[in-house]
């Protein structure tokens, strides 16, 4: 099974996409409203971490189920699909990072939602009118989008996907490279008080989550569309 998720140009409406959630899904809904967003023609792409941190992260396997709603598997569901497949796991980072709502929920719960991030996808490819834009959560390992997605394909290595998942060795060490294939590389992860660009990869946590915002990146033309002072 492939990793990568690819979608065709939206024709009908615009095309976003956000940074980590973490549980705070009335605050993002508020953001949407507040420029518009039409889910019968446009539609969200998530950089995944929709849970652990806040409290709304039961409501993420609705938000997976909307058909203009769609994600990259996260760090923090990574850790939820450890846990519930026996794997080694920080016990006490997981819960320091939020994860204590999902640990304590009964292990049918757990399993329910494990078998949904587990097939959630780590890549995702959106057609726009000038290129293609991929989304992981964290960063690339790769030079091209076409090597990662030709090493997303059936078993994927526990390296490379801890890479995409984890890595914030490009904002550590202001690695400006862009990758080849790609108009933007959508990525979180990482908060940050303002988006970063940096090369062809855009940095759009922007603590939502927290004590920051929402940015929701207009994909057709790489632009905020609800930028604050600063961005």
């Amino acid at each position: 099974m492939s990793r990568v998720e690819r979608f065709a140009i939206n024709k009908q409406g615009r095309d976003y996409a956000v940074g980590d959630i973490h549980g705070h899904f009335q605050r993002l809904l508020a953001q949407m409203a507040a420029i518009g967003f039409d889910p019968a023609v446009d539609r969200l792409f998530s950089v995944g971490d929709l849970v652990d941190r806040g409290p709304e992260c039961p409501q993420a396997l609705q938000w997976l189920e909307q058909p203009w709603f769609h994600a990259v598997q996260g760090n923090h569901e990574a850790l939820a699909v450890t846990h519930v497949s026996g794997g080694w796991l920080d016990y006490s980072q997981y819960r320091a990072a939020g994860g204590g709502w999902f640990l304590d929920l009964p292990a049918s719960e757990q399993a329910r939602f494990a078998e949904r991030f587990a097939r959630m996808p780590l890549a995702l490819e959106i057609a726009t009118p000038g290129g293609p834009v991929g989304l992981v959560h964290a960063d690339c390992p790769c030079a091209s989008w076409l090597q990662l997605c030709e090493q997303l394909q059936a078993q994927v290595p526990q390296a490379l996907q801890d890479y995409c998942q984890w890595s914030r060795h490009r904002l550590q060490v202001d690695d400006d490279r862009p990758i080849a294939g790609l108009r933007a590389l959508i990525v979180g992860h990482t908060p940050l008080h303002e988006v970063r660009v940096l090369g062809n990869i855009w940095h759009i946590d922007t603590g939502g989550w927290s004590r920051g915002h929402f940015s929701l990146l207009a994909l057709d033309n790489l632009s905020l569309a609800n930028a604050t002072a600063g961005e």
